[in-house]
């Protein structure tokens, strides 16, 4: 247990001697400032024309600004978005190695590749947890400033509750990131995979095959298209799930006996 907490240390110090963290944190602020000015249009839709917010023409009337469309709004943003932002932390984790020449140099210590690939991923969802308790706390703060109604304590659970879930499958559904980005030997191939991933989601939910599709499965939960219709059943979620172990197994595999000569 020693050398995974070392492990973790190690990555953490990385991560934290980095300006990926700042770079992150701004990326998925940028979530709950979009919901905010939404909120803000919907509350106040003359008065944002008045300053110049949004132009004469903007067809942005008609939405509630309360509390429970707020954190649904912000729960779809981050089933969304968040594949694309999980995913640039997951391929910078493991990609870095590769794109720094540090790789060899890793795989030289005294610790099994099984356990340093998983203090990365311990280190990537511990990151993930708290940009997404970042992104609420922020959420629940503006619209506290805009004076959004409905604001009761069911309201708030069940807006934590979204979000949590909602993040976690899209955490889970990232896990083979690590291993294009092992493959790939750094960036490109990782991002590459996310783009095509997030375009193929809308696609199949469209045709209304999300819910077998892992990577719909976030978007469709945090009621994207209503819950009603998402047609979730418990098969979607342990298609997630394979999705997450298939990527970890696939990274050890490939750390483990691919050629490491660079």
């Amino acid at each position: 247990m020693s050398d995974l907490t070392n492990a973790i240390w190690i990555e953490l110090l990385k991560v934290t001697r980095s300006r990926m963290p700042l770079f992150t944190a701004l990326g998925f602020l940028f979530l709950p400032l979009a919901d905010a000015f939404l909120m803000f249009v919907y509350k106040n839709p003359e008065a944002a024309r008045q300053i110049g917010l949004i132009s004469a023409k903007a067809n942005l009337i008609g939405g509630v600004a309360d509390w429970p469309t707020c954190l649904g709004i912000l729960a779809q943003g981050i089933a969304v978005g968040g594949l694309i932002l999980f995913s640039f932390i997951e391929s910078w984790l493991f990609g870095r190695e590769f794109a720094d020449g540090t790789l060899k140099d890793l795989l030289a210590v005294p610790i099994a590749r099984g356990t340093i690939l998983l203090a990365k991923f311990i280190v990537f969802a511990l990151w993930s947890v708290i940009l997404t308790v970042m992104v609420y706390t922020v959420c629940l703060l503006l619209g506290a400033v805009i004076g959004l109604t409905g604001g009761t304590t069911e309201v708030f659970l069940h807006g934590a509750t979204t979000l949590a879930l909602t993040a976690g499958l899209i955490i889970i559904d990232v896990f083979p990131i690590a291993f294009f980005a092992s493959v790939g030997r750094g960036y490109l191939l990782p991002l590459g995979f996310a783009v095509l991933v997030l375009a193929l989601s809308n696609v199949v939910a469209l045709i209304g095959w999300g819910s077998y599709f892992p990577w719909s499965v976030p978007a469709l939960y945090a009621g994207i298209i209503g819950r009603e219709s998402a047609n979730l059943e418990p098969i979607s979620y342990l298609l997630v799930l394979i999705t997450g172990l298939v990527g970890m197994a696939g990274t050890y595999l490939w750390w483990n006996f691919a050629d490491q000569s660079r």
